[in-house]
């Protein structure tokens, strides 16, 4: 049945191409419908920092340590790709907060996450190209297993293998919608087309809970607004990525730099109908911070300025598969998009083609969130 089923999948995101490449891999029949052009939302403006660092819940350590080993396997047929490289993450805290990296740090080791602490002059000697006097007094911390991806060239990787498995790719769709009847989906259509299909799989980033409640089904979110430069070329031989109180900084496909921080999203102003934007002394004061940073203190001037939702359900964890009493629909919606992008498109389309859940995604089900219907 499999072979024959027809799917379709609404975002053109990491999470969406990626379910459906799975899709179109094991057989199916499969449309993608994205309202503008791949990656033009949350995968275009993403950190896509490839960690499992920090505290979180055991099951959701274990998705993304098994995310981080699918981009491992990628790596090794895109050996000279520079656009997914694992060279580590640096990361520390502000001054006067040792114990809070000391924690950390014996919280990773105790659960097998590589980590290493590094003092400053630890920080200078493995890392010339990080200014160690922006590192604070405590040290830092080196996970030498982290890496990062750049999400446009992965999607037109990932989209080139979907065509050529037959999939329909369809950008600049407006917005889409699922049709339901009384045996569950039965089709997929914008303001222009309709597709028939006989399951679908909303992977909108920020708008899947607005898509859910349209369908009965309350996901709650904590979506906020969030901002990414991206620079032109620097002159810097930075290869980990870095994340710091005042600026989260990684290398980037040509020599550019990808620069972003929360203390950032205060300053955004205008809407969605309008769009938004930052006034350009803060996005100066982001580029100098990062600058700070870099052996030698070089210039970073703006490429691009990228503004819009990050993806973020209520309770932190990813909400992933079936909805509750709507049989065929299926639902991606998760912090973390880069780092899982890859293994919840795997298991998500193995659960819509099989109809069974995949035991790592059954800690984060929409159902989790029942009775809360609207």
């Amino acid at each position: 049945m499999s072979a024959a089923m027809r799917v379709g999948v609404v975002g053109g995101g990491v999470l969406g191409v990626s379910v459906a490449t799975h899709l179109a891999r094991a057989g199916a029949s499969v449309v993608l419908v994205s309202d503008g052009p791949l990656t033009s939302s949350a995968s275009g403006r993403s950190l896509s920092w490839l960690n499992s660092s920090g505290r979180r819940s055991d099951a959701y350590h274990r998705l993304r340590m098994a995310g981080i080993d699918r981009y491992r396997t990628l790596s090794t047929h895109h050996r000279d790709a520079d656009w997914l490289r694992f060279d580590g993450g640096v990361t520390w805290n502000a001054p006067g907060e040792g114990e809070a990296l000391l924690a950390t740090h014996a919280h990773e080791s105790a659960i097998g996450y590589d980590s290493v602490l590094l003092t400053r002059a630890q920080v200078a000697g493995r890392f010339p190209a990080i200014d160690a006097a922006a590192v604070a007094p405590e040290g830092a911390i080196w996970n030498p297993g982290e890496g990062w991806v750049d999400l446009p060239s992965l999607v037109a990787v990932l989209v080139e293998e979907l065509r050529a498995y037959g999939g329909e790719v369809v950008t600049g769709a407006g917005a889409a919608t699922l049709e339901v009847g009384d045996d569950g989906v039965t089709g997929v259509r914008t303001v222009h087309r309709r597709w028939s299909v006989d399951a679908a799989v909303l992977a909108t980033g920020a708008g899947v809970p607005q898509a859910a409640a349209e369908l009965g089904v309350v996901i709650p979110e904590a979506t906020p607004l969030a901002l990414l430069v991206r620079t032109g070329p620097v002159a810097t031989a930075l290869r980990p990525a870095l994340n710091t109180p005042r600026a989260a900084v990684r290398p980037a496909p040509g020599g550019t730099l990808c620069v972003d921080a929360d203390w950032v999203t205060s300053s955004i102003v205008g809407d969605e109908a309008d769009g938004w934007s930052a006034p350009d002394d803060v996005v100066a004061e982001l580029l100098a911070e990062g600058s700070r940073l870099l052996a030698g203190h070089p210039v970073l001037r703006p490429a691009s300025v990228g503004i819009g939702h990050k993806p973020i359900p209520a309770d932190g964890e990813p909400v992933v598969g079936a909805l509750p009493g709507v049989p065929g629909a299926h639902v991606v919606f998760t912090h973390s998009g880069a780092t899982l992008g890859l293994i919840l498109g795997e298991l998500l389309a193995r659960q819509v083609l099989s109809g069974e859940q995949p035991a790592l995604l059954a800690p984060f089900t929409p159902a989790r969130f029942a009775p809360a219907l609207v």
